[in-house]
């Protein structure tokens, strides 16, 4: 039988600690980060994961496995792909990756030239920014650095990805902005009514479920 290799831990009786054991290694959040948008084939999640190597995304995945963050499945044909998607525990990271967002925004002051960039990765400071009661509709958001749509009024926890890579199939409005713009959203330095008033922002659709 093969010796199971003890799990790192900190070891002490505190709810962050118990938490960080289980997402706290290097680059485990960015895989959360990715499986928010839906279920991801591994190759997808390596190249949307620029600096990580394929032993290490397989070793996050597999602890997230045996953590209950994250499940693998194969898809009915005629894809029969192998994806991986969140649990509903891994989904209720969701407001902790907004967290570090909001805490991290200031650093995206200034784009470093070794800075590697997706759309999507815009998507959870904004869905914070643009989500509010009563608000219900899926929004398409695109950048010159690609396109990504978030749905407001989305239960979350499990229940569906509140935003995903790429164009939405229906959206009920789109809104064509730049990165620093988004940034700005993202973050509350703008509001989204003001952005519209300067140019900044273009709206298409029904403008009613962006509060408009």
């Amino acid at each position: 039988m093969p010796r199971q290799t003890r799990r790192r831990s900190y070891d002490q009786y505190c709810a962050a600690a118990r938490a960080l054991d289980a997402v706290g290694d290097r680059w485990t959040l960015l895989v959360v980060r990715e499986l928010l948008a839906g279920p991801r084939r591994y190759t997808d999640l390596h190249a949307d994961l620029p600096g990580v190597s394929t032993d290490v995304l397989a070793s996050r995945l597999k602890d997230m496995e045996r953590d209950g963050l994250a499940t693998r499945r194969r898809l009915p044909p005629p894809s029969a792909a192998t994806v991986y998607e969140l649990t509903r525990r891994g989904a209720r990271l969701l407001p902790v990756l907004a967290a570090l967002a909001d805490w991290g925004a200031p650093e995206l002051a200034e784009r470093r030239p070794t800075d590697a960039v997706r759309a999507h990765w815009f998507a959870i400071p904004l869905l914070r920014a643009l989500d509010a009661p009563q608000r219900t509709g899926v929004v398409e958001v695109r950048l010159d650095e690609g396109v990504f749509h978030v749905r407001l009024g989305s239960p979350g926890y499990g229940e569906g990805p509140d935003y995903g890579d790429g164009p939405a199939a229906a959206p009920d409005a789109c809104l064509t902005l730049d990165a620093d713009t988004c940034i700005a959203l993202g973050s509350g330095e703008l509001a989204l009514a003001d952005g519209v008033r300067a140019g900044r922002v273009k709206v298409e659709g029904d403008a009613t479920v962006l509060g408009l």
